[in-house]
């Protein structure tokens, strides 16, 4: 394929498949698996060279979506076209959605029992940490005048406010058109060469997509208004997974009114022990509502979207970056999610009962992220001592 830039023979989409199949049950950090993608392609089976690697970050980047499922799929696009990417994509994805159904089963017959009620109450404090230390990352790395300061503030009084989030991101991004002038983002630097590519096996999956949701909105209305929403709920996820996390609780609990605050905040918990991005959740979500069948609707429509801009736009993303309104008008976008994360956070927190106990282990959560304390062991430590205390 004209543009492929590789050092070994391409893999086969079954080698794609459990290549990634493999990785993503360590998949552990969200973005953080970046880095072990990049040591798989390029350092050890030489599929593709640093540069393409690095080019593929930056789209990403660009694009709303998890970031690690999205390089997962332009590996496999780089190296095989569509069909590779998916073959990538729904390999690195599999092991977080079979665990998410495990957890959700056994959570669905269990939180009454005392000891995961305990543990719950610890997670939920747990979160609420995690998602606070989210904010305050993303904020120390896109926030850097008060132009940002106030895109963000303000994207978090319009949240506090219950104005719909489209809105929010879309006054972000003309906030950003209009306050950087001709600027353009410093974290999008690399340069893309176009090329073209098959484009029907692009245009067979937009087919299967279509006929999907037509079939779901004549036979099964209610999972495609869930597949619908949760389709939404990734094309304006800029930013990653946490940046997901605002509109989701908006619509899920309340616009839709399908969980409660608490039942949310645990599926987040859950979204955290198992491997692979935070929207994982949905998963979780789509079981609750609608068992097995909610649950595959559910996590399949919460990745389409991306995947689908991912070997949409690659071909384009030269011409991407070289348009200063495009990249203004993500820096905006990029601000008001830190806003929103923040919204989330007061959110949370408002659904907690606070005490001495819960105050302190917020504290102690959100300073072991701060000294780079790996996630899993923030979870499973906390659980274990949520048992004991709560």
């Amino acid at each position: 394929m004209k543009g492929v830039t590789h050092l070994n023979s391409a893999p086969s989409n079954k080698e794609l498949f459990f290549s990634f199949f493999k990785l993503g049950w360590t998949a552990f950090g969200g973005p953080a698996m970046i880095v072990h993608i990049r040591k798989m392609a390029v350092e050890q089976k030489q599929w593709l060279d640093e540069t393409t690697f690095r080019n593929g970050v930056a789209l990403c980047q660009m694009i709303p979506g998890a970031t690690a499922m999205q390089a997962a799929a332009y590996v496999g696009f780089k190296t095989r076209s569509v069909f590779g990417a998916g073959a990538s994509f729904i390999g690195f994805a599999l092991p977080a959605f079979l665990i998410m159904v495990v957890l959700s089963a056994a959570y669905a017959k269990g939180h009454s029992l005392p000891p995961i009620i305990s543990a719950f109450k610890g997670l939920q404090v747990i979160v609420t940490a995690i998602v606070a230390h989210a904010a305050f990352t993303f904020g120390k790395t896109w926030l850097k005048d008060w132009r940002g300061m106030f895109v963000a503030l303000m994207a978090a009084a319009m949240f506090g406010l219950g104005i719909n989030p489209i809105l929010v991101i879309i006054v972000a991004a003309m906030s950003g058109l209009g306050l950087h002038g001709k600027e353009t983002s410093p974290s999008i630097q690399a340069i893309v060469p176009e090329h073209r590519y098959p484009y029907k096996p692009f245009l067979f999956i937009l087919l299967i997509a279509a006929i999907a949701f037509a079939l779901l909105f004549i036979f099964l209305r209610p999972l495609f208004d869930m597949a619908f929403l949760m389709s939404r709920i990734d094309l304006f996820a800029f930013g990653g997974g946490f940046s997901a996390l605002p509109i989701m609780f908006n619509k899920v609990v309340h616009v839709r009114g399908w969980l409660d605050s608490l039942t949310f905040l645990d599926g987040i918990a859950l979204g955290q022990i198992t491997p692979g991005p935070i929207v994982i959740t949905a998963t979780f979500i789509g079981y609750l509502l609608y068992g097995y069948s909610g649950a595959i609707i559910a996590t399949i429509f919460i990745f389409l979207p991306s995947f689908i801009l991912v070997i949409a736009l690659e071909p384009y993303f030269a011409k991407l970056q070289r348009s200063r309104y495009f990249s203004r008008a993500i820096r905006g976008i990029l601000y008001s999610f830190v806003g929103m994360l923040l919204s989330v956070v007061i959110h949370f927190a408002l659904n907690i009962t606070w005490d001495i106990p819960r105050i302190l282990f917020a504290i102690a959560t959100f300073t072991a992220l701060l000294f780079n304390v790996k996630l899993p062991w923030v979870i499973l430590i906390g659980t274990g001592i949520s048992v004991i205390v709560f």
